[in-house]
């Protein structure tokens, strides 16, 4: 039986940081950002965190050997990655490829990974412990663009004497290890990452080079000449609060006493959600819709706000594979998404059914075009690429199920968990959930979503969610709802 997340205790030997540089001579130069990539709203570093099991083949198999090595050859094609962001006139960023590197952890926790529960899902103890944060590393000019922690799991071994005393302690590396990075957000989106730690997985199983040259071409995503705005953009719209409160304050929350819970949806409660959708939008949404439009109602009951108030639910739209004029090369890994608004009064969300949110997430997805791309590229040059909208209303979720990160492989197999550690990811806590691809403890394939509320929002969020969920759904999938959370 696995030992309580919450109870868990370990200690790190951690050793000192270094630079990884590129593993041969990369071109000095100075290539500009995107005009989607540089937007202040991206200005911040992204965690990740994957999880990877002993694999028998694999023994004698160092894991930072490998992957270091991969990592310095990675960089070669990869090399602005290497580099630094600067700043131009009127703050326009772009990178100096210099090649002084990213950042590399070498770390050993004394701890099994079964020690970590029976399910692994956010949020995870000790987080500080899992993922470095160096000081003086995650300014975002002049730091590196990446910092990668390795972490190799080593239970100890005690050996007793007859006197009961400690006489020998042995380490034991059970052959797991967590892979843990934080990337620039401005440098790429969660699929143009996942390219490039596929690229370094495929190097570390002795591949010559990457099967997708990466490609750089930000052009692409920048502002026409002369701009034009062809859109109403109400992403970035600055707005009071509608009860004559001007102050633009992120979240209602209580950050000395917040909940943090994971839910799992798996087939069953999927299914229990379709039936709430009414019959006009059947088969004309997604998966994440549907569960979109649930969390979003439920937390606008949990928060309980103003029947007046202006809600938002902003939601990321990847228009990766999407362009056509002209196409986006195979390769890019800049940032392409765009942040979709649905809208509502606190009052309409909460009273109609889920099919009204569900109406709304649907028509603001749809908004989302490749003219509206190439709208907000000049906006932000027009504008001085403004943030995102973050009223103390704003929701946003991004749904990282399909970037790919579950395929990434370094020579030891797929991940057994990968994204975010903790649900307040980015640099407004409580204001970001992300969809993670999940197994529950049973096996079945499902999504996990880390959730960060107050004590009280929580229990009403809970209350609100079961009651959605009450009524099993027909035939042979009835089940009852099961919630399942952290032990933290």
């Amino acid at each position: 039986m696995a030992a309580p997340s919450s109870a868990l205790v370990f200690k790190v030997h951690r050793r000192e940081p270094e630079l990884v540089r590129p593993a041969k001579p990369t071109p000095y130069e100075v290539k500009l950002l995107s005009d989607i990539d540089d937007q202040e709203g991206l200005r911040f570093h992204i965690p990740v965190i994957q999880f990877y099991k002993h694999v028998p083949s694999m023994r004698g198999k160092d894991p930072v050997a490998v992957i270091r090595r991969a990592l310095s050859e990675a960089l070669v094609p990869y090399y602005p990655f290497a580099g630094r962001l600067r700043e131009g006139p009127n703050r326009k960023l772009m990178v100096e490829c210099t090649g002084e590197g990213v950042l590399f952890v070498e770390a050993d926790a004394y701890v099994r990974l079964t020690e970590f529960g029976d399910q692994l899902q956010p949020p995870f103890p000790c987080m500080k412990e899992l993922l470095f944060d160096v000081p003086g590393s995650n300014a975002v000019l002049h730091s590196p663009l990446l910092l990668i922690q390795l972490l190799i799991l080593s239970p100890i071994l005690l050996f007793f004497d007859s006197l009961n005393l400690i006489q020998q302690v042995t380490r034991l590396k059970c052959g797991s290890f967590i892979f843990a990075l934080r990337l620039s957000h401005c440098m790429s989106d969660a699929p143009g990452l996942v390219q490039f730690m596929s690229a370094i997985g495929e190097i570390a199983q002795e591949s010559h080079a990457p099967s997708i040259p990466p490609v750089w071409e930000r052009h692409f995503l920048s502002a026409r000449s002369p701009p034009r705005l062809t859109h109403t953009h109400r992403e970035y719209e600055q707005q009071a609060n509608n009860n004559n409160n001007n102050t633009l304050t992120t979240m209602p929350l209580h950050f000395d006493n917040m909940a943090h819970k994971s839910f799992f949806f798996g087939r069953s409660r999927l299914s229990a959600l379709r039936r709430h959708a009414p019959p006009h939008l059947c088969h004309s949404y997604s998966q994440f819709e549907i569960l979109a439009s649930c969390l979003w109602k439920c937390r606008t009951v949990a928060l309980r706000p103003h029947p007046q108030e202006k809600m938002r639910m902003v939601y990321l739209v990847s228009m990766r594979g999407k362009f056509s004029d002209p196409p986006l090369p195979i390769g890019y890994y800049g940032n392409t998404f765009a942040f979709a608004v649905a809208e509502a009064l606190a009052g309409e969300l909460c009273q109609n059914q889920l099919g009204y949110a569900l109406d709304l997430v649907i028509k603001a997805k749809g908004e989302v075009t490749e003219e509206y791309m190439k709208s907000i590229a000049d906006l932000m040059a027009l504008k001085g690429r403004p943030n995102f909208l973050k009223t103390r209303w704003t929701y946003l979720v991004s749904d990282v199920t399909r970037a790919g990160f579950e395929t990434v492989d370094f020579g030891w197999g797929a991940p057994v968990y990968v994204g975010p550690g903790k649900p307040d990811v980015g640099p407004t806590p409580g204001l970001t959930n992300f969809f993670i691809p999940c197994k529950n403890k049973e096996g079945e394939d499902g999504i996990v979503l880390a959730i960060s509320l107050s004590v009280q929002a929580m229990e009403r969020f809970v209350k609100e969610l079961e009651s959605m969920l009450k009524s099993p759904p027909v035939g042979d999938e009835a089940k009852t709802f099961t919630l399942v959370m952290s032990a933290l």
